[in-house]
């Protein structure tokens, strides 16, 4: 008899070694595929994020993941929709869909949405407005019932590849300086959801407002907008950290194609890339960055494999446009045998990407 009740593990050495498959970005950089929040007044450009998506227009100057797109629009009616289209857009595509109506969490709301999205398999993105209209009017809006509704509709998001943005309201009373504990309700909404957004109004009439970005995918940010004639946020400035990964993947893509393929140790290759220590690349994050550059790379033309041999942290890199007779250059101290191992770099890939983190 089987033993249905065995954990499936992933050891440690696997997930170091493992290539991080990327976040799948619906608006590129921003909203990835989940569960995400976005608290704020009124008017934050619903109809716009939908109309845009569904179009596959760039939101913001970042690309998007065109497809269907559905708005729950549950505090609206078609006259507002309609009038609120015509300001937005000239031509509203049949792939962005209003509705007006729909049942609450663990009442049928699920079965609701997973009935779209068999008749639209396309679907990228769906809003719900607001939170507080999905909720069952039965139930105390304490941690468990919070984070067992968001619970749910986080499962339909991540089963379908697609991201579900939840509209909510921002408490009046300011909490401290962290506008994020402004969000109504327990912190199990903001454990919950894949990423939090929160848009706060220099004052009411001013059109201009703050965007603060947070969330497991996505770097922190403020976005200052601006409110355009068209009644829709504009960009006017964004404070982003700085994305060190991708200055890592151009000395990367520099390296090999200066010096062809490489082998060694982390401190091997960051000395071989960055001799000067301009970059103060950490030795001890520099497999992960690698790990989860792998897609970045790949674009690149570049193979990395990250392993251990004898004891040691051993990073490959293989030029894709390379003789596959041209065995790798081996910069550092590493064994013959070490050396030697190289040769089988994308066989060991492979076998990586079949261990039970896939």
């Amino acid at each position: 008899m089987k033993n249905t009740a065995r954990l499936k593990t992933v050891t440690g050495e696997e997930l170091m070694n493992e290539p991080i498959r990327p976040p799948n970005f619906i608006v590129d950089s921003l909203l990835s595929q989940g569960l995400h929040i976005l608290a704020g007044a009124p008017k934050v450009g619903k109809s716009w994020l939908a109309v845009t998506v569904a179009k596959g227009e760039l939101v913001w100057g970042m690309s998007v993941r065109q497809g269907t797109t559905l708005y729950l629009c549950l505090e609206d009616s078609t006259l507002r929709i309609q009038n609120r289209l015509f300001e937005i857009t000239e031509d509203a595509p049949a792939n962005v869909h209003f509705c007006t109506e729909s049942r609450v969490v663990g009442a049928g709301l699920e079965e609701q949405l997973e009935t779209f999205i068999t008749e639209h398999p396309d679907t990228s993105l769906v809003i719900i407005d607001t939170l507080q209209m999905v909720r069952s009017t039965k139930r105390d809006n304490t941690y468990a019932n919070d984070y067992s509704d968001l619970s749910a509709l986080k499962k339909i998001a991540d089963a379908h590849s697609l991201a579900i943005l939840l509209i909510h309201h921002l408490r009046k009373e300011n909490a401290d300086d962290d506008v994020f504990k402004r969000i109504s309700g327990t912190t199990a909404i903001s454990g919950a959801v894949d990423s939090s957004f929160t848009l706060v109004e220099n004052g009411r009439g001013s059109g201009r407002a703050t965007l603060y970005c947070i969330g497991r995918d996505i770097e922190y940010r403020e976005m200052s907008l601006v409110r355009s004639e068209c009644n829709v946020w504009d960009v006017e400035e964004t404070l982003l950290p700085v994305n060190k990964s991708d200055n890592l993947i151009s000395l990367l893509s520099a390296f090999v194609k200066a010096h062809g393929n490489f082998i060694g140790t982390p401190m091997e290759l960051v000395n071989s890339i960055d001799p000067a220590g301009t970059e103060n690349i950490s030795t001890r994050t520099l497999s992960r960055k690698i790990l989860q550059s792998d897609a970045a790379l790949k674009k690149a033309g570049i193979e990395a494999v990250c392993r251990r041999s004898n004891g040691k942290r051993i990073i490959e890199l293989t030029s894709a446009d390379r003789d596959d007779t041209t065995a790798p250059r081996n910069i550092g101290t590493i064994d013959p045998v070490t050396a030697h191992e190289a040769t089988g770099a994308h066989e060991r890939l492979e076998v990586a990407r079949e261990s039970p983190l896939r």
